[in-house]
């Protein structure tokens, strides 16, 4: 697969549903690239979508910790999408939000590209609150984007 020269580079998050976690991340993400005038866009997805019952395409912890924020909607996908190997390979970093959650189904699912991916240790509501969860991935996005802002001389 050739890679098409773009102005900007892709950031991916993976998280199971593309509910909660990694639409946080996605969003934060946009909102501080656009801010900071970095050249990233961060896009999201799940590795089982459909485990999520209901029809709403964003978690309300979600929405309300971005709006809460002063995060406009528009810095996260409008709905859940299902993970694809397009979504892999056009993405110039890949960040899974719990290793020991996501792993095993990217080893699964999309055989290789489980080493190749970097991983958080960011659990979800089973085993932490989004007032834990979400200050988390909060501080890991501010961390990468200090570190994707250019260094002054």
């Amino acid at each position: 697969m050739q890679r098409v020269e773009r102005e900007s580079q892709c950031l991916l998050f993976i998280c199971t549903g593309n509910y909660y976690r990694s639409r946080f991340a996605e969003g934060l993400f946009n909102h501080l690239a656009s801010q900071e005038g970095l050249p990233w866009w961060a896009y999201s997805r799940g590795l089982n979508i459909n485990w999520i019952i209901d029809n709403t395409q964003i978690s309300p912890f979600t929405e309300g910790a971005l709006v809460g924020r002063g995060i406009d909607l528009v810095h996260t996908g409008s709905r859940r999408m299902p993970l694809s190997r397009m979504d892999l390979h056009g993405a110039d970093r890949v960040i899974a939000l719990k290793r020991d959650e996501h792993h095993p189904m990217l080893a699964h699912q999309f055989p290789g590209w489980e080493e190749r991916v970097e991983y958080w240790t960011v659990h979800d509501v089973d085993f932490a609150t989004p007032e834990v969860a979400l200050p988390e991935i909060e501080a890991l996005v501010g961390g990468l984007i200090d570190e994707l802002r250019p260094k002054m001389a």
